[in-house]
C-alpha cells in the first residue's frame, strides 16, 4: 500500500513557500480567502505571563476508593523503606508524587494528549477537534517538535506548568462550533511529537507527557497500526489504563470499500493481544473507532465522545487509580508470595527441643534424678556397702561408675554453639518459608542478629543449673576437666543445692541404724562368748546379727524402690526448669525478633490488599 499523509490528500501539490515551510493547500486558500474579505483570521494566543491566572478550584476527586488506595501505598511505602532497596519503591513514589501534584490542581480541566507515529496524521486530527489550524501539518518530519496545547477554558495555567507547555505553545480554539461546544468545556488538549521520531529529545517528550495527562487518543494509520514500536513500548504497558485511552484509525478515506472495517478489526485483534480491554457493550474499556481527520468523516462522533468523557470529569481519578494498580503490579512480588507467611507451633517447639538440646537440659535431669538417687543411698544404705562404694570410687580408676560416666568422643558431637546456630538457621528457614525475598531475607537477619550472644546465655543457664559439660567449648568432657558430672558438680566448683529429703528419709535411716547396731550387738556377743566373757549359747546372738545383717539391705531395697518415683520426678522437674529457661531465652533473643518481622510483613500485606482492593483493572 503507498504512504499517502494527509497532507497529500489536502493537496496532490503541496508547495513550498519562499521561507523554506512547507503549506498545504488548506492553508493556502484560507490564507488567500482572508486577504480577500480584507479580513485577518484572528489567531489565538497564550495568556501573558504578566495576566493573573483565574481562580481555579482544586482538584477534589469523587467519593471513591481512591483516597483510601492511595493513603495505603503511602503508608506502604513508609513501612517498606527499610527493608526494600530505592529502585523497588521508585515507581510507587513517583505515583504518589504525581497524584498529589495532579490533586492541588483543577478538577473542572481534563487533560488529553493526542500520540502517533510520524505522518499518522495526528497534527491534523488535533486542528480539527479545535476548529483551527494550530499544530503545523506538512511533509517535512518530523513536523511537531514541542507539545501543544489548546485549552477551551481558562484556569489551565496550572496543568499546562506541570506538562511543561511554554507559553507561546498555548491556544485557545478558534472561534466557532468548536469552541462554543459547551461538553468540550474543560477540555485541555496537547499535540505531542511523534513518538518514533528520529529525534531523541521528541520521544523523551512524549513518555513525559504520557506520564502526566488524564487521558491519550492514539492515532494510528492503515500503514503503521500494527508497528511493534507502539504495541511493545506504549500500548501493552498501559494496558492497565484502558478506560483512559482512545485509539484512533486515521485516514480512512485512503481505504477502498470495506477495506476500512477489516483493518479497525485487526485493530481491536491486536488490542486485545496487548492485554487492553475494549469498551464494548457498555462495559469499561478503551474507545476504538475509524475516522479522516481530513475530510471530516468520524471527527463529530469523537467530539462527542470527548464531550461526554470530559463532562463526566473523572478521568484524572481514573487515570491515578490506573497508575496505582500498575505501580502494585510492579510490587506484588516482593509483597505476595506462594506460601503461609509465620511460624507454627510445631516450628517453634522444635526450635525449643533443639535448645534444649544445646543446653543439657536431659543431662541435666538425669544428673539431678542420680543425685536424687545418691542422696538416697546415703542416708538409707548400709554403712559397710556406703563405705566399699567409697573406696571403689576413691581408688579404681577404671570403675564401672565412671565407665558411666565416658561421654561421646569430642569429634563425634557437635559443640553447643554449633547446636544453637543450627536450631536458629532451621527457625530461620522455617519462618522465612513462603514469604517473598526480601522478606524472607529480613527475617533471616532478625533471627540471627537477635541470636548473637545466645550461647554465651544458655551456658550460663547451664552454669546455674548445674547442668553437665556446661561451659565446655568444641566437646571438651567433664573427664577432661576433672570434673564428677554424676554428682552434679559445677564449673568454678560450686554444687547445686542438695535434694529435699521426703519425710519418710529418717525413719528409714532411724531403721537402717538399728539394723546396723543389732549386727554390732549382736557381733560384741559373739565375741564375749568366744573369749569367755560371757556364757555360751551361740543362736541368739547369731538370730540377732543375722537380722541386722539381712534387715539392712531389705532396708536399703525397701528404700530404693520407694525412692524410684520421687527422683525420677525430680529429675523431670529439673530437665523442665533448664528447658524452660532456654527456651526463654530463646524466644526473648531469636523468637520474638522474628515475630516482630513477621507482624511488620503482615501489616505491609495488609495495605498492599487495600491498594490492590478496588483495582479497576484487574490487577
Amino acid at each position: 500500500m503507498t504512504a499517502v499523509t494527509d497532507e497529500d490528500q489536502g493537496n496532490d501539490s503541496g508547495t513550498r513557500k519562499a521561507d523554506g515551510r512547507w503549506d498545504d493547500g488548506l492553508i493556502a486558500r484560507r490564507a488567500a480567502a482572508a486577504a480577500t474579505r480584507g479580513t485577518a483570521e484572528p489567531v489565538p494566543r497564550a495568556p501573558a505571563d504578566d495576566e493573573p491566572d483565574p481562580q481555579v478550584e482544586a482538584y477534589a476527586p469523587a467519593d471513591g476508593p481512591l483516597p483510601t488506595r492511595l493513603d495505603a501505598l503511602r503508608e506502604l511505602v513508609g513501612l517498606s523503606r527499610a527493608r526494600l532497596d530505592r529502585d523497588t519503591l521508585a515507581e510507587a513514589g513517583r505515583v504518589l508524587d504525581e497524584a498529589a501534584a495532579r490533586q492541588r490542581l483543577s478538577s473542572r480541566h481534563t487533560v488529553i494528549a493526542v500520540a502517533g507515529a510520524t505522518g499518522s496524521g495526528k497534527s491534523t486530527l488535533f486542528n480539527a477537534l479545535a476548529g483551527a489550524t494550530i499544530s503545523d501539518t506538512g511533509l517535512r518530519r518530523p513536523t511537531t517538535s514541542q507539545p501543544i496545547a489548546c485549552s477551551w477554558t481558562d484556569g489551565a495555567a496550572g496543568l499546562l506548568d506541570r506538562l511543561a507547555v511554554p507559553g507561546r505553545l498555548r491556544r485557545r480554539p478558534h472561534p466557532g462550533p468548536a469552541a462554543s461546544d459547551e461538553a468540550l468545556q474543560g477540555l485541555v488538549l496537547v499535540d505531542l511529537p511523534d513518538h518514533d521520531s528520529a529525534a531523541t529529545e521528541h520521544r523523551a517528550q512524549v513518555d513525559r507527557v504520557l506520564a502526566l495527562v488524564d487521558a491519550v487518543i492514539w492515532v494510528v494509520d492503515p500503514e503503521k497500526y500494527a508497528d511493534a514500536a507502539l504495541h511493545e513500548r506504549y500500548l501493552r504497558p498501559l494496558a492497565g489504563h484502558a478506560e483512559v485511552t482512545f485509539v484512533v484509525l486515521n485516514q480512512t478515506d485512503r481505504l477502498p470499500g470495506e477495506a476500512a472495517d477489516l483493518v479497525l478489526d485487526d485493530l481491536r485483534r491486536l488490542l486485545d493481544e496487548d492485554g487492553i480491554a475494549l469498551g464494548e457493550h457498555g462495559e469499561p474499556g478503551a474507545t476504538v473507532m475509524s475516522l479522516s481527520a481530513l475530510t471530516g468523516d468520524g471527527v463529530p462522533e469523537l467530539r462527542e465522545l470527548l464531550g461526554r468523557f470530559v463532562q463526566d470529569r473523572t478521568a484524572a481519578t481514573r487515570r491515578l487509580s490506573a497508575d496505582v494498580d500498575a505501580a502494585a503490579a510492579r510490587l506484588r512480588p516482593v509483597y505476595v508470595a506462594g506460601g503461609r507467611a509465620g511460624l507454627g507451633e510445631r516450628a517453634r517447639d522444635a526450635f525449643t527441643d533443639r535448645l534444649a538440646e544445646a543446653v543439657g537440659a536431659a543431662a541435666a535431669g538425669q544428673a539431678a534424678e542420680r543425685e536424687w538417687r545418691r542422696n538416697a543411698s546415703r542416708a538409707c544404705g548400709t554403712p559397710w556397702l556406703r563405705l566399699w562404694r567409697w573406696y571403689e570410687n576413691r581408688g579404681l580408676p577404671g570403675s564401672l561408675d565412671r565407665m558411666g560416666q565416658a561421654l561421646t568422643p569430642p569429634e563425634e558431637e557437635l559443640t553447643a554453639r554449633q547446636r544453637v546456630e543450627q536450631a536458629v538457621r532451621t527457625v530461620a528457614d522455617d519462618a522465612a518459608e513462603g514469604l517473598p525475598g526480601p522478606w524472607a531475607q529480613a527475617v533471616r537477619e532478625a533471627a540471627f542478629t537477635g541470636a548473637e550472644g545466645l550461647p554465651e546465655a544458655l551456658d550460663d543457664l547451664a552454669v546455674r543449673a548445674g547442668a553437665p559439660g556446661a561451659g565446655k567449648r568444641g566437646g571438651e568432657t567433664e573427664t577432661e576437666t576433672g570434673r564428677d558430672t554424676g554428682a552434679g558438680a559445677q564449673p568454678g566448683g560450686a554444687r547445686p543445692a542438695k535434694p529435699p529429703r521426703p519425710k519418710w528419709w529418717p525413719v528409714a535411716v532411724l531403721a537402717q541404724a538399728s539394723m546396723t547396731l543389732l549386727q554390732i550387738f549382736g557381733g560384741l556377743w559373739l565375741v564375749g562368748q568366744i573369749v569367755g566373757v560371757l556364757e555360751p549359747g551361740l543362736v541368739t546372738p547369731a538370730l540377732i546379727m543375722l537380722a541386722g545383717v539381712v534387715g539392712g539391705p531389705l532396708v536399703e531395697w525397701a528404700c530404693a524402690a520407694a525412692i524410684r518415683g520421687p527422683a525420677r520426678r525430680y529429675g523431670q522437674d529439673a530437665e523442665r526448669r533448664l528447658r524452660e529457661a532456654a527456651a526463654g531465652c530463646g524466644r526473648a533473643r531469636v523468637l520474638d525478633s522474628v515475630a516482630a518481622e513477621l507482624a511488620r510483613y503482615r501489616e505491609v500485606r495488609e495495605r498492599y490488599v487495600t491498594v490492590t482492593k478496588f483495582s479497576t483493572t484487574g490487577r
